[in-house]
């Protein structure tokens, strides 16, 4: 295969660092841009248009890098992103599959998979780590675990931002919507997945593995 080019998307220095090292010793692969969050993701890539962009789903300024995939699939329709990311269950994976990705590979992968993911998202096919395909045929199996499997990627993306404790302005302010809107897709997601209050939904999106427990804002 000849050269691929690649847009790096992870919030941490020294791991982006680590994936450039780690793809560019290998000759065929050269990483054109990097970016830490949102907005930074969506300018290098109309910047640059790389053929691969490796994309976390943990990023900088609360946006996440499902919001970064939505914005990019939205300009440009053909665009190959193979997320990256620490998120092992199946509801990321669809949610990410579902905003467009072509492949998802968590961090816990060997080098190997994460090099043989890119080969395959470049060529225009679709990746998955072992332990996603895993997850989603469990998940397929059981019939899924609860209404989050209704939501759309941006309903997710914000029930993830509200479990994560940002209020409904700020969470606005970083999906460039009305305060409004944010509200009704509040309120909308509260009854699609069931849940009786704010700290139900909490609870629903920590169970579903939307959220983990470490990034829960935590009272006085």
């Amino acid at each position: 295969m000849s050269g691929i080019s690649i847009l790096l998307v992870d919030d941490h220095p020294v791991v982006r660092e680590g994936y450039r090292r780690l793809l560019e010793q290998r000759g065929r692969f050269s990483v054109s841009a990097e970016a830490e969050d949102v907005a930074q993701a969506y300018l290098a890539y109309k910047k640059h248009t790389p053929d691969v962009v490796i994309m976390d789903l943990t990023l900088l300024g609360g946006a996440s890098g499902l919001e970064a995939l939505r914005r990019i699939r939205e300009w440009d329709k053909n665009a190959r992103v193979l997320v990256f990311s620490m998120h092992q269950g199946a509801a990321y994976a669809l949610k990410a599959f579902d905003a467009g990705a072509s492949g998802y590979i968590t961090k816990s992968s060997p080098p190997d998979e994460l090099i043989r993911a890119v080969e395959i998202v470049a060529r225009g096919g679709r990746a998955m780590s072992e332990d996603i395909a895993q997850a989603l045929a469990a998940d397929r199996l059981g019939g899924g675990s609860s209404g989050i499997g209704d939501l759309s990627a941006r309903e997710t993306e914000i029930l993830r931002m509200l479990a994560t404790g940002l209020s409904s302005e700020t969470i606005a302010e970083l999906l460039n919507l009305s305060h409004k809107t944010v509200r009704n897709h509040h309120y909308a997601i509260k009854a699609k997945i069931g849940a009786a209050n704010d700290a139900h939904l909490v609870w629903l999106a920590i169970s579903a593995g939307i959220v983990p427990p470490s990034q829960i804002e935590q009272g006085p």
